[in-house]
């Protein structure tokens, strides 16, 4: 028995909605883990953090989404400290890096997550803000305006990181440093510094996508756990460092992720393991990723 036709224009939209929030919290992951190849497992962490200063701040009266691009600034230069300690203590060692790196960021996760725990408690934390709460009409189907704002916010990074990377050096220099680190040099760029950059970038948009986690629903430290499974997929789905193509695969999961929990035989309990298997089926179809070269 498949999806009753009245529910499947629903289920495609609402899909395309929680594709953009996939996208949203996916594409910092996409420059760390896509372009420069570092393991960051703790990108779900950082991002509750910014969950939790966006929390702070919109309870100072700043509106949710602008306390994120406030808090950018901070988190751009926490991630340039974190990548510089990584690769002093990891990068800089040998082939084994990735491996240890991976321990690393499992640490740097826990040591936020516990940090939470320590300063805010167990309890959820939730934002208020006019959007919040309230919906608008498609015919007969009703958005909320939160998911409205995240889908929005979600566009605006892709194009306005899609741009840098293309139009300018440094953007073109960090799709590079993975690939061919002696010929950056060459061209006059060190490669740890813009690593260390691009890295800075990663975490600042990290902190604009805890904000959207936040205006989506509550938040609690351990959060971090149910988003690295699906970020991760997102990126490898996209093919590593695409852009665009995380959008694209951010409503690729998004939409599969709607139609099950639409679905009468499957619903709500399969919805996890989508992520998964559209992972499964593309590394072992195109394992460059959707999008990838």
């Amino acid at each position: 028995m498949g999806i009753p036709a009245e529910l499947l224009l629903e289920a495609v939209v609402f899909g395309v909605l929680l594709g953009c929030f996939y996208a949203a919290v996916s594409i910092g992951l996409s420059v760390a883990f896509g372009l420069l190849d570092v393991p960051h497992v703790a990108h779900p962490a950082i991002m509750v953090l910014g969950s939790y200063c966006t929390w702070y701040l919109a309870g100072k009266g700043l509106d949710p989404v602008l306390a994120g691009v406030v808090l950018m600034p901070a988190f751009f230069l926490l991630g340039m400290g974190v990548y510089r300690f990584y690769f002093e203590t990891f990068e800089k060692r040998g082939t084994e890096a990735g491996v240890r790196g991976i321990a690393f960021f499992f640490g740097l996760a826990l040591i936020i997550e516990v940090g939470l725990i320590i300063g805010f408690g167990v309890d959820q934390r939730m934002v208020e803000a006019a959007y919040i709460g309230k919906s608008a009409s498609l015919g007969e189907i009703q958005l909320p305006l939160r998911t409205l704002v995240t889908a929005g916010v979600a566009v605006a990074i892709t194009l306005l990181l899609t741009l840098y990377m293309s139009k300018t050096f440094t953007g073109r220099a960090i799709k590079a440093v993975a690939q061919d680190e002696a010929a950056l040099r060459l061209m006059g760029a060190n490669p740890v510094r813009i690593k260390q950059w691009a890295f800075g970038i990663a975490t600042a948009v990290a902190a604009l996508s805890g904000a959207m986690l936040i205006v989506v629903g509550p938040v609690d430290p351990g959060l971090d756990r149910i988003y690295i499974g699906r970020t991760f997929a997102v990126v490898v789905l996209a093919g590593l460092g695409s852009m665009t193509g995380t959008l694209a695969a951010g409503l690729v999961l998004g939409i599969s992720e709607s139609l099950v929990l639409m679905h009468p035989d499957l619903g709500a309990s399969w919805a996890p393991a989508v992520s998964f298997a559209l992972l499964l089926l593309v590394l072992g179809v195109r394992p460059q990723g959707l999008f990838g070269r």
